[in-house]
């Protein structure tokens, strides 16, 4: 477990993180109202989002998604080298994050900020992430896929717990705020009414 570091109960891979850094996230990083915020758990078509939304920003000119790396691009807050772009980068910012809506920095709740969150089926995320980290240096690979299943259902996944990443309290809550915002649509517009 040496390969992890560990920030209230989440192992975080060691490479490229660091408790200071999560901690002032949270605390202090200033998420502006003209910001936008892709949160996904890990191995939740993050990239192909972050793909997505800069095409739509720049009209479909694929000139900036050729040309700029995508963690310059969108940011991902939690990690040193993402934090330092963040902090020296003049907004709006389009940023990524994988950290679990308590982690998530505090500001964000007083902004007007935009977030786009993806959720994808548990098993494509477990599968997904096996073959992603045992494919990676980045962390000590796994023994087995059972190994890995077992952690993940303990919770211990990459950034926490995927059941709990966007919590019951917060997804009633993001209902309801939704619901308000959708007031004024035409009635049956939507497939849960």
């Amino acid at each position: 477990m040496s390969d992890y570091i560990w920030f209230e109960g989440i192992p975080f891979p060691a490479i490229d993180y660091q408790k200071e850094i999560i901690g002032e996230i949270r605390d202090k990083f200033v998420i502006r109202d003209e910001d936008t915020i892709i949160l996904t758990y890990p191995k939740s078509g993050t990239n192909w989002l972050i793909e997505t939304v800069c095409l739509i920003q720049n009209k479909g000119n694929p000139e900036c998604v050729q040309s700029v790396p995508i963690w310059d691009r969108s940011p991902w807050i939690e990690t040193k080298s993402g934090y330092q772009n963040l902090t020296n980068k003049e907004g709006p910012h389009l940023m990524s994050s994988h950290l679990p809506f308590h982690l998530f920095p505090r500001s964000f709740f007083r902004s007007k900020a935009k977030v786009i969150y993806v959720i994808r089926n548990p098993r494509d995320v477990l599968v997904s992430g096996y073959f992603f980290w045992c494919n990676t240096n980045l962390v000590k690979n796994t023994d087995s896929l059972t190994t890995y299943f077992e952690w993940f259902l303990k919770g211990n996944g990459i950034t926490g717990d995927w059941k709990n990443h966007f919590t019951e309290a917060q997804a009633e809550a993001f209902d309801k705020v939704f619901q308000e915002k959708m007031a004024g649509f035409p009635p049956g517009l939507f497939p849960w009414e």
